[in-house]
């Protein structure tokens, strides 16, 4: 149980930040928490816990994805980790100040795609005009198909 949970997101600037965070939170500092929280400032983007449980291609050393799992959900819960859907892929993590202002993702491939600024500010506007709801395309990013899924080149 932790002394408290946090409310708004984080955003840690290194390993050290982050486990001082949690620290604070009441959280206990395992090897496996603190080999998730590495993995996820190495990662150069939203990554899988099977690619973190992986190593990330032999970056890191691999773990044990249930444990990595549990661990997440406590990232999560204190702030530091955000969970983005992808698509009917598995679902990915990022620190949380690493993330895009949304994300659009490509449901042939898979892959997941930063928006940038204006154009999420673009859509977020075109969405607003048409149905009166605010759109936010983090947690559950805009889904289509990439060009080269369309043209059948992925």
């Amino acid at each position: 149980m932790t002394a408290s949970h946090q409310t708004r997101p984080l955003a840690p600037a290194s390993v050290t930040s982050a486990l001082g965070i949690l620290r604070a939170d009441g959280h206990r500092i395992s090897a496996a928490r603190r080999l998730a929280i590495e993995a996820l400032f190495a990662a150069e983007g939203p990554v899988s816990a099977e690619e973190i449980a992986g190593g990330l291609e032999g970056r890191l050393p691999e773990s044990d994805l249930a444990a990595l799992y549990r661990n997440l959900e406590v990232l999560s819960e204190a702030g530091l980790v955000e969970h983005v859907h992808v698509a009917h892929g598995a679902g990915r993590y990022v620190l949380t100040g690493r993330s895009a202002e949304g994300w659009v993702a490509c449901e042939g491939c898979h892959r997941l795609q930063p928006l940038e600024r204006s154009k999420a500010a673009e859509l977020r506007a075109a969405i607003r005009t048409a149905t009166g709801f605010e759109p936010a395309f983090g947690h559950f990013p805009l889904v289509g198909r990439c060009e080269r899924c369309e043209e059948g080149t992925a």
